[in-house]
């Protein structure tokens, strides 16, 4: 059974195999707080193992997604103390977060309404799929205050390619949705709420249709062979088939197959 943390900053729905994680921050914008953090990071932990949980939609209230990191916690507890060490400290523990995103075995969905700004943006592009509306609005700031997109940056690359990435990071330039749907950020667009959660309801049809096992490992070999010689790919990839191969899931998904039925991982959407 799943057993989610109690939570103030964030509204937890789990339903029929699907977490979705509510920013609920509307005050600031749904910034980037140290409560909020820390929330997002324990939850994320509670069901890293849990294959009954097959994904994560995030979202927030207030029709805004997320305005980025909190000023005026920077500067009231770092700035102002010029402590370097401080802030390194901090700066590590944000990356901590966007590698829970990027590497959570299940499928990570963000639907973006309103806005996703800086780290909010960041954030973002650690997820396997982007929702947003077309209206929604995009900057990565921090170059415009005097900042650097530090922790983000691997994962906006990832996301948007070194050319891209590079000149939104260094120009800090707004688009709006329709603009990141053409620049591969949004992977899909809608141009109000209905249309986001239509998308999404597709989207949890397809996931949950797939093996909870196999999406995992999928996600697991992809973030091993980044980067990595031609050779070691081919021995990952082999690995992680055999793996699969062998497993429970793979025998009953060929089982399945051969006798004309649904595996029994297949979820109906309610």
């Amino acid at each position: 059974m799943t057993h989610l943390p109690t939570t103030k900053t964030l509204e937890l729905e789990l339903q029929n195999g699907w977490l979705t994680i509510w920013f609920n921050q509307p005050e600031n914008r749904n910034a980037l707080s140290d409560a909020l953090v820390a929330e997002l990071g324990a939850v994320l932990n509670s069901v890293r193992d849990d294959r009954s949980v097959r994904g994560i939609t995030m979202r927030g209230r207030g029709g805004v997604f997320c305005a980025g990191a909190d000023l005026k916690n920077f500067k009231e507890n770092f700035q102002q103390s010029g402590d370097r060490a401080a802030i390194i400290k901090m700066s590590s523990g944000a990356a901590e977060i966007f590698d829970l995103v990027n590497t959570a075995p299940q499928v990570v969905i963000v639907l973006i309404e309103g806005a996703a700004m800086a780290g909010g943006f960041g954030l973002s592009c650690c997820a396997d799929v982007v929702i947003c509306e077309s209206g929604a609005r995009f900057a990565m700031t921090e170059t415009a205050i005097g900042v650097t997109p530090a922790q983000i940056s691997p994962f906006v690359i990832q996301k948007l390619g070194y050319a891209t990435g590079r000149r939104l990071m260094l120009t800090a330039a707004r688009f709006d949705g329709s603009q990141a749907h053409e620049l591969g950020f949004a992977d899909f667009i809608a141009d109000d709420v209905a249309g986001l959660e239509a998308i999404e309801i597709q989207l949890r049809k397809q996931v949950l249709g797939a093996a909870p096992g196999a999406v995992a490992a999928t996600k697991q070999l992809l973030g091993q062979i980044a980067g990595q010689p031609r050779e070691e790919v081919i021995r990952l990839a082999a690995e992680n088939f055999a793996d699969r191969m062998v497993s429970d899931e793979a025998k009953e998904g060929v089982a399945s197959f051969f006798e004309k039925r649904k595996p029994n991982w297949v979820v109906k959407p309610e």
